[in-house]
């Protein structure tokens, strides 16, 4: 149960101090601003609470408490009862919600973390405008910050990643304890006499913030810089400040290289080689943003592979979304998967080692090997993949558009037939046919989407090795 407090409940002065000066310095919140504290109930949110209800007369400050239920936990309805008998010994608003996070991960692919932090989040800014609240407080404190910029060094994060949790976000979301050390915000605790709820999975090492906080920090601490913390913290906001001015940089650039507005957008590739690297890659994710809609598990090798498409070659971004290269321009595939005629004509040779972009029909081709010694099933018509016996597959296949009076014997068959013939059989439209991608090998037509394997490549129990060709 939540200890009943009064209202002149005395805050010790320091870390007051500490508080006002961080709410000063970042200029987190205005005189007479109304403010949404968000509070699970742990240390660090009870005690971020405490300290701006003592600040409420220095800043004219409304304050208001809200808690999210994760619904991943036991005790979650005790964290928070006791924060609505907290908020109530305060005489201050309550607002509660309650979401099935786990359900919501499995439905979404997210991981937990993510799924928690999203449903969160959307439950605060929905009740701050709900309440007219100008502000939305969370209890976030330097090692968060330090834990956090350790966890993106260790992914490989470039300055906007390092820079961590931003102390104020979107001009909504304010961290008034990001400049305070967890330990300092505990002593404030037990020196009050201020209770608080203990989250069991804080110690929980499936969990890699856990694992950093409880061994790799102090290690650090004991191995090699005792303020490590500190430092960790100082850098992320040296790198903060960085990030912002590149992204001003950016804003410059980027009417000189994109084109058009939405999804129809397409990008000067041209131009884009003209600038330095570091801003390339930076004007590349406003350009993956603005086609789909966020930079969610964009990593660091689809911005490469978008950055450097050369002419006719596409790049596929998580989410399915193909961007590809025609003449300077870089643009978004329609959802046919054509910005070409296919009728032009195409021919590619390929070695099967790494993945082939036909941009004409945008397909995407990828070859595996396999033991052989069996036979495959489905081997007589499958559009998006096909098995080859290897032992009779010369390299590179020559892959390319459909030629007049092409023909071949599909598998079973008494001999060769026309592909027009088998597409009309198949009742496979004329509009279709020329984005209908042919391979050979080594003269001889081995498969064709939609159409059977050839009889001589098929898969037999005597093939050593199987070749293994989808479409994705």
């Amino acid at each position: 149960m939540a200890r009943k407090l009064s209202k002149k409940t005395a805050v010790p002065s320091l870390l007051r101090a500490a508080v006002r000066r961080t709410i000063t310095r970042r200029a987190m919140i205005s005189s007479g601003d109304f403010v949404l504290v968000a509070c699970s109930g742990g240390a660090d949110s009870t005690a971020l609470l405490h300290v701006l209800f003592e600040l409420q007369t220095d800043f004219a400050l409304r304050l208001a408490v809200a808690h999210f239920d994760h619904g991943l936990r036991a005790a979650s309805g005790r964290d928070a009862k006791f924060v609505h008998e907290l908020s109530a010994s305060l005489d201050l608003p309550f607002y509660y919600e309650k979401q099935d996070v786990r359900a919501a991960a499995r439905k979404c692919g997210w991981n937990l973390e993510e799924a928690g932090r999203r449903l969160r989040y959307e439950f605060l800014r929905r009740t701050a405008a709900e309440i007219g609240a100008k502000k939305i407080a969370t209890g976030h404190t330097l090692d968060d910050q330090a834990e956090t910029v350790l966890m993106r060094m260790l992914r490989g994060s470039g300055p906007r990643g390092l820079s961590a949790i931003a102390p104020v976000y979107e001009g909504l979301v304010i961290r008034p304890l990001i400049d305070i050390r967890r330990r300092d915000v505990e002593e404030f605790l037990r020196a009050g006499g201020l209770a608080h709820r203990e989250d069991e999975t804080n110690r929980d090492r499936a969990f890699l913030r856990n694992d950093v906080r409880h061994r790799l920090v102090p290690y650090l601490e004991r191995n090699f810089e005792r303020d490590v913390v500190v430092k960790l913290g100082r850098m992320a906001e040296i790198l903060a400040a960085e990030d912002r001015m590149l992204d001003a940089q950016v804003r410059g650039l980027l009417p000189g290289l994109i084109e058009g507005k939405g999804t129809k957008a397409r990008l000067d590739a041209e131009a884009l080689s003209r600038i330095p690297t570091g801003l390339a890659r930076r004007c590349v994710r406003a350009f993956i943003d603005i086609q789909k809609g966020d930079l969610l598990r964009v990593s660091f090798d689809d911005v490469e592979n978008a950055r450097n498409l050369s002419e006719g070659k596409i790049a596929v971004l998580p989410g399915g979304i193909r961007l590809v290269r025609e003449g300077k321009w870089i643009g978004r595939m329609g959802p046919g998967g054509r910005r070409k005629k296919a009728e032009a004509g195409f021919r590619y040779a390929w070695d099967g080692e790494s993945p082939l972009s036909v941009a004409e029909t945008g397909a995407v081709f990828t070859a595996e090997l396999a033991p052989g010694g069996r036979t495959i099933k489905g081997q007589i018509d499958d559009s998006r993949q096909v098995f080859l016996n290897a032992d009779r597959v010369v390299f590179p296949l020559i892959v390319r558009s459909r030629g007049e009076g092409d023909r071949y014997r599909p598998i079973g068959a008494p001999g060769r037939q026309k592909i027009n013939e088998m597409f009309r059989a198949k009742g496979i439209p004329k509009s279709e046919r020329d984005a209908k991608v042919v391979f050979e090998s080594g003269g001889e037509i081995v498969w064709v989407e939609g159409l059977p394997v050839a009889e001589d490549f098929k898969v037999t129990a005597a093939a050593k090795i199987i070749l293994n060709i989808k479409k994705h």
